[in-house]
C-alpha cells in the first residue's frame, strides 16, 4: 500500500512547503534563493501583466524568485494581461483586482512584497 503525501503549498509564494518555498515561517520579507539562478525569460505574459494565484496575491511576471511561468495555469490561477493603469498600485482587500483571463474568479488583495520591491 502506498502512503499519498499532501503538497501542502505556502500561502505566499505557491512553492510546496520543503520542495522549493524558501519564505521564512514568520512571514516577512521572502529569502532570497541560495543558489544564484539566471532569470527566466517570460513567454505567455507580458511584463505588466497581474497574476493572481489562489492565496489572492498578486505578482508579476519574473520579478519574484518564487513564481515560475511553468506554474501559472488556469485554472489554479487567473490573470489580467492588460491591466489598467495603477492597478497594480491601488489592489487591496478593498479594491480588489479581479482576473480577466484564466480562472476569472480569481481576485487579488494583496501584493507579493518581492514583486513590489521590484518595481521601478
Amino acid at each position: 500500500m502506498r502512503a499519498t503525501v499532501k503538497e501542502e503549498r505556502c500561502e505566499r509564494c505557491e512553492c510546496i512547503i520543503g520542495l522549493g518555498c524558501t519564505c521564512p515561517p514568520d512571514g516577512v520579507t521572502p529569502k532570497r534563493h541560495p543558489v544564484s539562478v539566471p532569470p527566466r525569460e517570460w513567454r505567455r505574459f507580458p511584463a505588466a501583466t497581474i497574476l493572481i494565484s489562489p492565496t489572492r496575491y498578486a505578482h508579476l511576471p519574473g520579478a519574484c524568485a518564487h513564481l515560475t511561468e511553468e506554474l501559472v495555469k488556469a485554472p489554479r490561477w487567473g490573470w489580467i494581461p492588460d491591466p489598467p493603469p495603477g492597478l497594480w498600485d491601488r489592489l487591496s482587500s478593498g479594491y480588489p483586482a479581479t482576473a480577466t483571463e484564466g480562472n476569472t474568479a480569481r481576485q487579488a488583495i494583496r501584493r507579493c512584497e518581492e514583486c513590489q520591491s521590484a518595481m521601478p
